[in-house]
């Protein structure tokens, strides 16, 4: 029969004797979790639903294709220029709040687009999007990187498959409404969801403690803590890997249909399915994320799927028949799914809030640069040639992964 201090003991995790309860903390945990999912599922919702009236927002502006590409660079600018703010911030009042905060200025900032009349002022409204947007995804990335270390499971590409799925559904949403919603209605009432969606995620998200791994058992090293005495420098390094993988994901979600209608005579419906197959392949790859991490460990994760993506590349750039370059898309949406996530999460666990924003800003100037590079190279060479710089920096990316496996991964074997 148990004593009575085991009876204690027992009850005061949430477990009585014979009977498996879940503990007061894992509960709060679960909650923030799924809070958390609802955010980044609402960050790709949102994001999707004005990407596809962009086209729409062109027309009603006047703007030419060039005064529209310059418009646009006012998403990346404002995101950008707000990241290593927005990691400080999260430093001084919480990560947690800081994701409610931006949760709520996303949804307003995507109205803003279909109320402007000039690409100047869709430019300066996007800044504004941007900046939303940038902020968003570092806080929520931090919030991420605490619940990895609090669960003690690799669970970051679990938040990242949120954002996918988030973004395919604003952007199959977007498609049925598009001949029936003016943009404004429809960005609109996107803000309304959103506000909604987001008011709802805020009490559970910033409801409990996360606690760190000090808490719970005394000689673990802080998520935070520098490793070597070199934080930054090594996530400098997680945001080249980040980078070069976040060029190929930009350069194909631009010009995959192009490649595939040019060079191999495609039609309209095959191009489309392009990225689209490239996507779900990345979707099913975050879901599945966790359980590779779990079996083979954050070194292998990022080196076998960025030698995947470097030769799935490889056959999307040059083979010379339709099925064979969506098999391509495919092996690199699967090699490309975890590692801008795991890069991401590492930073994070190095150097807090501050290395999701350094991180972050890496890898998204790097989708800002895939699409622009690709357009140069396929100027001075071929637009094949010029796709073939995907599998050359997804190749980088697995170098410098196994590379610094030890210092920056914490792999010791």
């Amino acid at each position: 029969m148990p004593s009575l201090n085991k009876i204690r003991s027992a009850l005061a995790v949430g477990r009585g004797p014979g009977v498996r309860a879940p503990a007061p903390a894992a509960l709060g945990l679960r909650r923030i979790r799924t809070a958390l999912t609802v955010f980044f599922a609402l960050d790709g919702f949102l994001f999707a639903g004005w990407v596809v009236r962009i086209p729409a927002v062109k027309e009603q502006t006047g703007a030419s294709a060039s005064a529209l590409g310059l418009a646009l660079l006012g998403v990346s600018a404002g995101a950008v220029a707000t990241m290593l703010l927005i990691g400080q911030l999260c430093r001084r009042i919480g990560s947690r709040r800081v994701t409610v905060l931006a949760g709520l200025l996303l949804p307003l900032g995507v109205a803003l687009p279909p109320l402007t009349h000039s690409a100047l002022a869709l430019g300066l409204v996007l800044l504004v999007f941007g900046a939303a947007y940038g902020g968003l995804n570092v806080a929520m990335n931090a919030v991420a990187v605490d619940l990895v270390a609090a669960l003690r499971r690799p669970v970051m590409p679990s938040f990242h498959a949120a954002f996918s799925l988030g973004g395919m559904l604003g952007a199959g949403l977007g498609g049925l409404v598009a001949g029936s919603l003016s943009p404004t209605r429809h960005l609109l009432l996107l803000t309304a969801v959103g506000l909604v969606v987001a008011a709802a995620a805020a009490r559970p998200l910033l409801r409990g403690a996360i606690p760190s791994p000090e808490s719970e058992a005394g000689t673990e090293v802080s998520p935070s803590a520098p490793v070597d005495g070199r934080p930054y420098a090594l996530v400098a390094v997680l945001g080249l890997i980040a980078l070069c993988t976040a060029y190929g994901e930009g350069a194909l979600a631009d010009w995959s249909a192009l490649h595939l209608t040019d060079d191999l005579g495609a039609s309209a419906g095959i191009a489309a399915a392009g990225y689209s197959v490239f996507a779900l392949a990345m979707t099913a790859g975050r879901l599945a994320g966790t359980t590779l991490l779990e079996r083979l460990g954050p070194a292998r994760t990022l080196v076998g799927g960025g030698a995947a993506a470097a030769v799935g590349m490889v056959a999307g750039a040059l083979a010379p028949s339709v099925p064979l370059v969506l098999a391509g898309f495919v092996l690199t949406g699967f090699g490309l799914a975890n590692v801008f996530p795991v890069a991401i999460a590492r930073a994070g666990a190095l150097a807090g809030p501050s290395g999701v924003a350094g991180a972050s800003t890496l890898g998204y100037g790097g989708m800002l640069l895939g699409p622009v590079a690709i357009g140069f190279l396929a100027d001075w060479f071929s637009l094949t040639a010029a796709l073939t710089s995907v599998a050359l920096l997804a190749a980088v990316a697995a170098l410098v992964a196994a590379a610094v496996r030890r210092s920056a991964l914490g792999e010791t074997r």
